[in-house]
């Protein structure tokens, strides 16, 4: 097996990392699974017909769990515990890769920074997957890959069809690409410790996978700082009686569709996992899942402190029983302020607006992670480029040459091959290579 010999330690939950430790074993690594000693991996409970879990079809098998979670071996652990963390530290002496998605308070509550694992073994390979990044103002704020991936990223709005509704995100499915670009990271450092002799520490956003994801369309925002929806609309506007017939069509589908969503909406048994649009016609996507949890929190930041004790709502089960309720009490309370007065209420929250290309671009979150590169290009001056999805802190992905012109290193690379002047130039003659 080609990872055979490997160790991974995997300290993570739900989707990202652990999908990322399944290719490892995939391939043969020795993957260690740590669950929390009393509620194990919250993702073994997500599944409907595996304990309580609300998602997917029903069923006895956790399909959902296995194809997360196979090959790995399970270790609980509880880590509040100074005995607990004496665990990992043992375990990390002789590790190849620790990998987490923990939240960076969570690293430093637990004592499970890159710092302080890379005291214990030099040679370890440290893989992360953060949310919103390592720097700037959110990179302690909670995520999803359905808040962060698919609305913060400009996903949502670029499968959206102006006039239409948006997609119905499906669950993990930004996870799964951030977990495959992580295995690519840790992988791509294993090589590089080959040769510099220490481990070093990789990490990729669930942002960052989402504005890679839309690389066309990124690229093009930061070239020419416009929307591609918007500039689509401009473009193939037609005639004042196509626009006037387009506009007409277009406020019947938001009527209908805005009926069909609230109906939708109404239904789902946790209003805290929803998408609410704000005075302003902007919206936010929420994905408080572990509901109890964030309920409290919810109440206040909203301005709702009166629901947190409503015997309607003061319990998941009397939530899920009064959710249409709570789902247009809710409603009307974000429509009451606009997405820009939302924004510093709901810091602390699992939700992200949902972004243009333009919000994206100028986005504080994404700036100060340095995902767009200033880029002197010979032909065209400074531009703006996508940095790589895949942060190496010792070997980090470098921009050393533009996107090459036709043929422009034809004659150089046959040089270094071994091919003569001679030899060219009688390429040349028989068509073989451009003149």
């Amino acid at each position: 097996m080609a990872l055979e010999g490997i160790k991974v330690i995997d300290v993570s939950q739900v989707a990202a990392v652990p999908m990322c430790a399944r290719h490892l074993a995939d391939f043969g690594a020795d993957v260690i699974h740590i669950e929390n000693a009393e509620t194990g991996d919250s993702w073994r409970n997500l599944q409907a017909g595996a304990g309580d879990g609300p998602a997917g079809i029903p069923s006895d098998i956790p399909y959902n769990w296995e194809a997360f979670n196979r090959n790995k071996r399970s270790l609980a652990i509880d880590l509040s515990k100074q005995d607990g963390r004496e665990i990992i530290y043992k375990l990390t002496e002789n590790a190849d890769f620790f990998v987490t998605n923990l939240r960076l308070s969570e690293r430093k509550k637990f004592g499970l920074e890159y710092e302080t694992l890379n005291g214990i073994n030099p040679r370890l390979i440290y893989g992360s997957v953060t949310g919103h990044g390592m720097k700037g103002p959110d990179n302690d704020m909670p995520a999803y890959d359905t808040t962060v991936y698919w609305a913060r990223s400009g996903i949502n709005h670029m499968l959206t069809i102006p006039g239409m509704s948006g997609p119905n995100p499906r669950a993990a499915f930004g996870d799964n690409v951030a977990g495959l670009g992580l295995a690519f990271g840790v992988v791509t450092a294993l090589y590089a410790r080959d040769r510099i002799g220490v481990g070093q520490e990789v990490d990729i956003s669930l942002l960052q996978t989402g504005i890679y994801q839309l690389t066309f369309d990124m690229a093009s925002a930061l070239t020419t700082g416009q929307d591609e929806q918007e500039y689509r609309l401009r473009v193939f506007e037609g005639t004042e009686e196509e626009r006037q017939r387009r506009d007409e069509l277009m406020a019947e589908a938001q009527a209908a569709l805005k009926r069909l969503a609230d109906f939708y909406r109404e239904l789902l048994p946790n209003p805290m996992a929803n998408t609410y649009e704000t005075k302003d016609g902007k919206s936010i996507r929420f994905a408080a899942l572990q509901a109890d949890r964030y309920w409290a929190k919810f109440c206040k930041l909203i301005g709702r402190g009166d629901l947190e004790q409503d015997p309607k709502f003061a319990t998941m089960d009397a939530r899920n029983e009064n959710c249409k309720e709570l789902y247009y009490i809710f409603r009307e309370t974000f429509l009451s302020k606009t997405l820009a007065e939302w924004k510093p209420l709901i810091s602390d929250l699992p939700a992200s607006p949902i972004q243009t290309l333009v919000d994206v671009v100028n986005d504080p979150q994404a700036r100060a992670n340095d995902f767009f590169l200033p880029y002197d290009h010979p032909s065209y001056g400074r531009i703006e480029i996508l940095a790589n999805l895949v942060n190496l802190s010792k070997t980090p992905a470098t921009i050393r040459l533009p996107a090459p012109e036709f043929s422009q290193h034809t004659e150089e690379v046959l040089l270094e091959a071994g091919y003569t002047w001679e030899d060219i130039a009688r390429l040349k003659e028989q068509g073989v290579i451009p003149n």
